[in-house]
């Protein structure tokens, strides 16, 4: 089954659902390594990304998606905000005019927002960041964009938890946690956990 805007949209506020349920964990993840704000910026980004969806009607998945990243770029601090921002942007790119995403075009989109990812923050895999979600989730991604939107979604998700679970034993080399060097180590980072729980959200969504 092929994914409508309305149907993004539902994805969107299903996600804002989870991300408002694991913010504490997010906030602790990011307490241990960081400034403590990834759960709380990402909250009130989706939640914003709600309130705008409440007053505007998308026509097409590129729409919606366009729409999620504006306002995460203009109500989101800290770095969440703009490589959130930069991925849903390169997304809705990628969707184009089309009507409907299926799997190979959600595949294409997912290959792009990592590609921002990876533009805007200078991270590769290894750095224990996002990334290190993203790359395997759009491997597995890739893997299966023959499946259906559910199974493609899924095989990301999946990745992107094994990838997220990497992160603690890594030392990260980029953002704030950096600077804590091998005293990082042991912690998640709580920007892979959240993608790894967004996907997931997508992924459930999609069902």
């Amino acid at each position: 089954m092929a994914c409508t805007a309305e149907t993004l949209a539902a994805a969107l506020r299903a996600a804002a659902v989870v991300i408002a349920e694991h913010r504490a964990e997010l906030v602790d993840l990011d307490r241990a390594i960081g400034d403590a704000d990834h759960g709380e910026n990402l909250d009130r980004g989706f939640t914003a990304i709600v309130s705008a969806l409440d007053t505007a009607s998308p026509e097409t998945p590129a729409a919606v998606v366009k729409l999620a990243a504006t306002t995460l770029i203009s109500k989101v601090g800290g770095a969440a905000g703009p490589l959130y921002g930069t991925a849903f942007l390169r997304a809705s790119v990628k969707l184009g005019t089309a009507a409907e995403m299926d799997g190979p075009l959600l595949v294409e989109a997912l290959r792009a927002a990592l590609e921002g990812v990876q533009a805007r923050g200078k991270a590769v895999g290894g750095d224990a960041t996002m990334v290190d979600a993203l790359i395997p989730a759009v491997s597995a991604a890739e893997e299966a964009s023959g499946e259906d939107l559910a199974a493609v979604l899924t095989a990301a998700a999946d990745a992107a938890d094994k990838g997220a679970e990497s992160t603690v034993d890594l030392v990260p080399r980029k953002g704030r946690a950096s600077y804590l060097g091998e005293r990082a180590k042991g912690h998640m980072d709580p920007g892979a956990r959240s993608t790894a729980l967004l996907l997931r959200a997508f992924a459930e969504a999609a069902k």
